[in-house]
């Protein structure tokens, strides 16, 4: 039976048997934090993608929590903030985890730490950072209407 032919019984597309058939046999990236060796998945979980859409507007750290287990397990927050991780370290790590996922390797922690800065002090002229957004001092987007 070929991948567009998979069907139940009822003739519903079965996609339980396509996505097994199609599975991701290799591991990811590997990384080691606060002595914990982690695993990256070989793409991001969607709870993954949805909570980072989430956190945009957050700061609660259960959403946080939710997100990080995703990739790292359900301990990973409170493990690495007991271990004093900062903002930057966490953002660092992120970066480079969502690089990896897919792609092992395609960017290494420097580079990481480099993309992180950028994006949360970047040039002047440029959009400001997230945090700066949240607190009111980037400047709005008008509705288009003329005056």
């Amino acid at each position: 039976m070929t991948d567009h032919e998979q069907q139940t019984a009822s003739g519903a597309a079965d996609f339980d048997a396509f996505f097994a058939e199609h599975a991701e046999q290799h591991t990811g990236a590997a990384l080691r934090l606060y002595g914990h060796e982690y695993t990256l998945p070989t793409s991001l979980p969607l709870l993954f993608t949805l909570q980072m859409e989430r956190l945009k507007d957050s700061s609660d750290p259960d959403d946080i929590r939710r997100m990080l287990s995703s990739l790292f397990g359900p301990d990973a927050l409170d493990t690495w903030a007991g271990h004093g991780m900062t903002d930057r370290q966490l953002g660092v790590v992120l970066v480079w985890s969502t690089a990896n996922c897919r792609r092992p390797g395609s960017i290494d922690m420097a580079e990481a730490a480099r993309l992180y800065d950028e994006r949360e002090n970047p040039p002047e002229g440029k959009a400001p950072n997230r945090a700066a957004r949240r607190k009111g001092t980037g400047t709005r987007a008008n509705s288009g209407k003329r005056s």
